[in-house]
C-alpha cells in the first residue's frame, strides 16, 4: 500500500496535462520497474508473477508518456 504513495505526486499535472509532468514522471515509473524486475527474478509463486505484471505496467506508462511528452501537437504547456 506504501508503494502507491508516490504514484500520487504526478498524479494532479497528468490528469491536467501538463507536460513537465510527464517528463519527470517517466524517472520515476523506473523505480517501480527496478522493483518489479527484482520481484519477477527472485520471488517465486504469485509475487513473481505480480512483479512481472509491474514491469509491463511500468513499460507502457513511460512509453505513452514519452509519447505523449514529445507529441509537438499536444496543447501541454
Amino acid at each position: 500500500m506504501l508503494k502507491v504513495i508516490p504514484l500520487l505526486l504526478p498524479l494532479f499535472g497528468i490528469l491536467r496535462g501538463n507536460r513537465y509532468t510527464y517528463r519527470w514522471s517517466t524517472l520515476l515509473i523506473w523505480l517501480y520497474f527496478a522493483e518489479g524486475v527484482v520481484r519477477a527474478w527472485s520471488d517465486s509463486g504469485p509475487s513473481s508473477t505480480w512483479g512481472t505484471v509491474e514491469v509491463v505496467m511500468s513499460l507502457v506508462f513511460f512509453v505513452a508518456a514519452a509519447l505523449y511528452a514529445r507529441n509537438p501537437e499536444s496543447h501541454l504547456d
